[in-house]
């Protein structure tokens, strides 16, 4: 039990990691790279969901990171 929550706790840390380098910052990183071409093809509508998508799914991999970490710590005690 303890190990697969340490595999599940890496894998959603990377996973966290991505989406967070995904999404535009002050100066549109890694997200203005990518969505460049897909703002012009699909219009300004299509990348506020994609942003929107990318905001939700931190949310969700943040959620279970906290209750990943809290179960690890639980289950040391």
């Amino acid at each position: 039990m303890h190990t697969l929550l340490i595999t599940l706790l890496i894998i959603d840390a990377i996973l966290l990691i991505a989406v967070i380098l995904l999404q535009p910052g002050k100066s549109a990183g890694l997200s203005g790279a990518i969505s460049g071409g897909a703002e012009t093809l699909f219009g300004k509508q299509k990348v506020r969901g994609v942003d929107l998508i990318l905001h939700r799914t931190t949310i969700v991999l943040a959620v279970i990171f906290f209750l990943l970490t809290i179960g690890l710590a639980y289950l040391g005690i």
